[in-house]
C-alpha cells in the first residue's frame, strides 16, 4: 500500500478544490437555509465527469476506485460544502454500484450513461420505520403479476428521494418466516418514483436541509420485471456490494467536514485578537484543535487502508467500520471545538461553523450508529459474545 497520492489522484484533488472556488460558505449557507437543493453545484459536478467516477469507462465513467471517489468528495466537503455538497452527489458516484455489479447489460446501458451525465438522479430505499439497522425486517412487498411487480410498502430517510427518478428500492418477496436465512427473500428493484403510486414526505430535520431526507409511501407501485437488479430473493446479498463503500465514502466525507471545522477555527484563532494578542497563544485554544488534527490524521488513514482493500478486491468489512468510527468521532469533536474557539460567534450562521457542527453530527449515527459498530468489532474481531439480538441470529 503507497500513502503517496498518484498523479491522477492529486489531480483529481486539485481538480476538485478549484471546482469548488465557484461555490463557497455562502452559497451553502443560502442553500441549506432555503432548503434548496444544490442544482447548480450537481450540474457543475456532473459536467466535470466527476459522477462516473467509479463507473466502468464502457458506460461513460472513468473506472476508477473508491479511493479516487473518496478523494474528490472529502474535498468537497472540506470546502465548506460538508454534507450538503457530497450528499448531493454521493449516491450517483456509488449508490449505483449494484446496477454497476448485478444489473442486466440491457439496464447498464440504459441508465448508467444518464447518471454519469447528471441527468439521472437516484436515490437509496432501504431503511423502514420499523427496520432501521436490522434490514431483515423489512416490510414493503413486492408480489409478482405477469411480467410485473406490485409494491407495496414504506420508506424512511431517503436522501433526495424529491429530486430523483428512479430509486434502489429493497423489497421482500418471500415472507420471512418462509425463509430459511433471513437474509433470503429479499428483492431489489432500479424502479421509477411514479408519482401517480409514490408518495414523499420530507422529515423536518437539524441539518443538511439543503438535500432534504425524506419518508416515501408506495401504494401499488408497478414495476416492471426486467427493472428487477439481479436475482429475485437475493436482493440483500447484492446490496451489500454497497454498504462498505457507503462508509467508506462516508469517512472520507466526514473526514472533510472534521478539516472545514478545523481550517476555520485555526484562522479565527490567529486572527481574533483578546486582551492585546491572538487567543492561538493559549494552549487552551490551540492544544484542542492541534488533538483534532491528529484525530482527522488517523481516521483518514484508516479510510485510506479501508478503500485500498476494497479497490483491490480484498475482505474490507472490519477496516471500513473502523475508518467509519473514527471519521464520526474525530469530525464531531473538530466541529464543536470549532464552536468553542469561536466562542459566542460560533452560534451565529455567518462564521458557517454551527453548519459544520450540526453536519458533522450525521456520520455519527448514519449509515450505522457508532455502537453498532463497536458491537460489531467485539464480536467478529475480539471474539466475545454477541451484544444484541439472540445468538440464533433473530
Amino acid at each position: 500500500m503507497d500513502f503517496a497520492y498518484t498523479t491522477e489522484q492529486e489531480g483529481i484533488r486539485q481538480s476538485i478544490q478549484s471546482l469548488m472556488k465557484d461555490f463557497p460558505d455562502e452559497y451553502w449557507m443560502k442553500r441549506d437555509q432555503a432548503h434548496e437543493f444544490p442544482m447548480d453545484f450537481h450540474n457543475a459536478i456532473a459536467k466535470a465527469g466527476y459522477l462516473g467516477l467509479v463507473i466502468p469507462e464502457e458506460y461513460g465513467g472513468s473506472g476508477l476506485g473508491i479511493t479516487e471517489a473518496g478523494i474528490a468528495l472529502m474535498e468537497v466537503a472540506a470546502s465548506g460544502a460538508c454534507f450538503n455538497g457530497a450528499s448531493s452527489i454521493h449516491l450517483s458516484i456509488f449508490g449505483i454500484n449494484p446496477v454497476v455489479k448485478h444489473g442486466s447489460e440491457e439496464m447498464r446501458r440504459k441508465y448508467l450513461p444518464r447518471v454519469v451525465s447528471g441527468d439521472l438522479h437516484i436515490c437509496f430505499g432501504v431503511t423502514e420505520p420499523d427496520a432501521g439497522t436490522d434490514t431483515t425486517r423489512i416490510s414493503t412487498r413486492a408480489v409478482r403479476d405477469g411480467d410485473r411487480y406490485i409494491i407495496n410498502g414504506k420508506k424512511v430517510w431517503l436522501t433526495k428521494a424529491g429530486d430523483s427518478q428512479k430509486v434502489l428500492l429493497l423489497t421482500r418477496t418471500t415472507p420471512l418466516e418462509e425463509c430459511k436465512k433471513r437474509t433470503d427473500g429479499m428483492t431489489l428493484f432500479f424502479a421509477d418514483l411514479d408519482p401517480s403510486a409514490v408518495t414523499i414526505r420530507p422529515i423536518s430535520k437539524m441539518g443538511r436541509n439543503a438535500v432534504a431526507s425524506n419518508e416515501v409511501f408506495f401504494d401499488n407501485l408497478s414495476v416492471p420485471a426486467a427493472d428487477l437488479v439481479g436475482q429475485e430473493g437475493r436482493g440483500f446479498h447484492h446490496l451489500l456490494d454497497g454498504l462498505n463503500p457507503e462508509r467508506i465514502l462516508g469517512s472520507y466525507e466526514g473526514i472533510g467536514v472534521g478539516r472545514a471545522a478545523l481550517n476555520r477555527a485555526a484562522q479565527y484563532a490567529k486572527d481574533r485578537h483578546v486582551f492585546g494578542r491572538p487567543i492561538g497563544e493559549n494552549q487552551g485554544i490551540q492544544l484542542p484543535l492541534a488533538d483534532s488534527l491528529a484525530r482527522l490524521h488517523g481516521a483518514e488513514l484508516a479510510a485510506q487502508k479501508a478503500a485500498w482493500l476494497y479497490d483491490t478486491g480484498q475482505p474490507c468489512g472490519t477496516e471500513a467500520n473502523i475508518a467509519k468510527f473514527l471519521a464520526g468521532e474525530a469530525a464531531f469533536q473538530a466541529a464543536d471545538r470549532a464552536v468553542q474557539t469561536h466562542g459566542g460567534f460560533g452560534y451565529a450562521s455567518e462564521y458557517h461553523v454551527e453548519r459544520y457542527f450540526r453536519e458533522a453530527r450525521l456520520i455519527r449515527i448514519a449509515p450505522i450508529s457508532e455502537n453498532l459498530i463497536l458491537a460489531g468489532l467485539a464480536e467478529h474481531v475480539l471474539g466475545l459474545p454477541r451484544s444484541y439480538g439472540r445468538s440464533d441470529g433473530s
